[in-house]
């Protein structure tokens, strides 16, 4: 997070090419790290609408033409999206902010170095801050179905109650995040069942998981089928967490992509061109690309 701000300066002066408007959403641990925010987008507001180059920003490589390669018509990919979508304006890109909080006290003290009470109360600055110059803020609830320190059984009434917290301060939404890999489709469903019960509503509800032990689509399934409708995801499988040791990255969403389209469900996202993505992008940083759908994908193209 310590280049925040160099990060959103350069998406602001810099917005790479894209079909539709960009919600950028960034992790602002204290009301310093708004604030800089606050300074940099009032400073850029006027001078952010130049499409950066190709040649000068960094793009995933052109989708294969129809002629070059047989089209995927399988049901991983219902939704193909035009070759050449119409580039949208930069200047109506927008930037959010993302708070967190811990279910455990342990990983809060470790992560934040403070208790759950302590980083609920730093929110409110934040918050307040954000509401001023509408800047939309994502709630986080980390840990919700294992904690590192703690062990596997976090309390489900404890992610509720941090829930509703987040979101009676102002969150449009929190994610509630399974930060270990821990979480089962037993432990899922009764999580989800305890925040029905507090009177979390689906829409508010955005489900985060990581794929340690490769149990994040189980999961994503036992979350489709209770309702909720937004999932976190990483391309390529990227990601982590220091603090959690052996934790591997968010479900891929190439993966997450495949699930849902065979199940139907409708996202408008190009199966084909999100895998591109997945390749590009691991090669750019050199890690290995952990999508299972994605290199299956990839694969039929090259055939």
């Amino acid at each position: 997070m310590a280049s925040t701000a160099e990060i959103l300066e350069d998406i602001m002066t810099h917005p790479p090419p894209a079909p539709k408007a960009i919600a950028y959403n960034y992790l602002v641990p204290n009301i310093r790290g708004l604030e800089n925010m606050v300074k940099i987008i009032e400073a850029r507001s006027g001078n952010n609408t130049t499409v950066q180059s190709q040649d000068a920003y960094p793009t995933p490589p052109p989708s294969p033409q129809p002629d070059s390669a047989a089209p995927i018509t399988s049901s991983s990919d219902p939704n193909p999206m035009p070759s050449d979508p119409p580039v949208s304006p930069a200047h109506n890109n927008t930037h959010e902010i993302s708070l967190f909080a811990a279910a455990t006290e342990t990983f809060s003290h470790k992560n934040t170095n403070c208790s759950i009470a302590e980083s609920l109360s730093r929110c409110t600055p934040v918050l307040d801050l954000a509401r001023q110059h509408n800047i939309r803020v994502r709630g986080y609830v980390s840990v919700a179905l294992g904690c590192p320190y703690e062990g596997p059984d976090t309390d489900p009434h404890k992610v509720a109650e941090l829930t509703a917290s987040l979101l009676e301060m102002g969150c449009y939404e929190v994610s509630v995040a399974d930060t270990t890999g821990m979480g089962t489709a037993p432990k899922t469903r009764r999580l989800l069942k305890v925040l029905k019960e507090a009177g979390i509503l689906d829409e508010d509800l955005a489900l985060h998981f990581h794929d340690t032990y490769g149990q994040a689509l189980v999961n994503s399934v036992v979350g489709l089928e209770s309702g909720v409708r937004v999932f976190d995801s990483s391309v390529g499988g990227l990601g982590g967490c220091p603090y959690s040791k052996g934790a591997t990255g968010n479900v891929a969403t190439e993966d997450l992509l495949h699930l849902v389209h065979s199940l139907g469900c409708e996202t408008g996202i190009d199966m084909v061109k999100m895998a591109e993505i997945g390749r590009w992008i691991t090669g750019e940083i050199g890690k290995a690309n952990d999508s299972r759908a994605g290199k299956a994908t990839l694969a039929r193209l090259d055939l």
